[in-house]
């Protein structure tokens, strides 16, 4: 039974290098991750055993997509390509490779079916993918700045986008001008001293039954390129798009959140990583600040949750896989 104040690390599995990114695969057989190496790994659930995907990225691979099968993964990053996988295979192979973006593609989503790809990149722009065949379906040119976050929403039609600058845009796949906007600009600062626009839509996430809407970032940037920042996270009404609660965690004065997801329960839950260290962060809709805080060993840079709700997958700075019980 899902109990967050129980939470407590079950595995530590390591690898050669810094990970980076971390995905379940739906069917709990694996957790594929990425390193500082530019390559992805399978971490096996069942005793920790790693096996290498081929060297394919030019760059660190900063998001990842594992289809509901959990046979098709897709991986992009700093080299602007989408990359598709075998990933179920013993020995996964890549199946194709496509040229989506100008520079970094810094966000990935999939269509709850696993029919469809979203990706935002540094070049402003947004990109629909047919799973299938890698097409082109659509493109969008809204964002005046680098996206930051895309996110698919439970009806497979309609979609998020966030950018640096906090600019939060509610789309629909089959219309060309947003649905809707939401002021995330709490997530945005720009520092005169150091002249950088800093934080920006980091993490978006969706109610199972679509009432709520969460966007995390930071904030209290008072020394960007120090990291000195706190982790904030911002919950909106997914009707009219009214910003409900500003939660924020005490007691962390250097990080920022780099995931969100709703807990069966409802519960929020974040991942902050930092010069602080690692976190995972729980809130309800009643309250600003967090109901329960769970430190983990090292700075965190990714996490997922099991289809099951009860486990959590986080990448560490420190060359380690975690995976975290939220139960006795």
């Amino acid at each position: 039974m899902l109990d967050i104040t129980k939470a407590h690390v079950i595995q530590t599995w390591p690898y050669a290098r810094p990970l980076l990114a971390c995905r379940f695969d739906p069917q709990g057989r694996f957790v594929l991750t990425s390193a500082e190496n530019g390559l992805l790994q399978k971490f096996s659930l069942a005793d920790g055993e790693v096996t290498e995907l081929p060297l394919v990225h030019d760059s660190w691979v900063h998001t990842l997509a594992i289809e509901p099968t959990g046979n098709l993964a897709i991986s992009s990053g700093g080299d602007g390509r989408l990359v598709w996988w075998d990933v179920g295979a013993a020995k996964p192979s890549m199946i194709r490779q496509v040229n989506a973006h100008q520079g970094y593609v810094r966000s990935i989503s999939l269509s709850p079916d696993g029919t469809k790809l979203l990706s935002g990149g540094y070049d402003r722009a947004l990109y629909l993918w047919d799973m299938s065949s890698g097409e082109k379906l659509a493109s969008w040119h809204k964002h005046e700045i680098n996206v930051y976050c895309v996110q698919f929403l439970t009806d497979n039609t309609r979609f998020l986008s966030g950018d640096l600058k906090g600019q939060l845009f509610l789309w629909d796949c089959n219309q060309a001008e947003p649905l809707a906007k939401f002021d995330a600009a709490p997530l945005h600062s720009y520092n005169d001293g150091q002249r950088v626009n800093f934080g920006g839509v980091r993490a978006l996430a969706e109610a199972a039954d679509g009432t709520q809407i969460a966007a995390g970032g930071l904030h209290k940037s008072t020394n960007p390129l120090g990291a000195v920042h706190e982790p904030l996270t911002l919950r909106f009404s997914g009707q009219d798009q009214q910003l409900l609660r500003s939660h924020t965690a005490e007691g962390i004065p250097g990080g920022g959140m780099w995931r969100l997801q709703f807990l069966s329960d409802g519960t929020l839950m974040g991942v902050s990583g930092g010069s602080t260290g690692g976190f995972l962060l729980f809130w309800n809709a009643d309250q600003d600040l967090t109901i329960h805080k769970f430190q983990l060993p090292s700075l965190a840079r990714d996490m997922d949750l099991s289809s099951d709700g009860l486990l959590v997958a986080t990448a560490h700075y420190d060359r380690q896989l975690r995976i975290t019980r939220l139960a006795e």
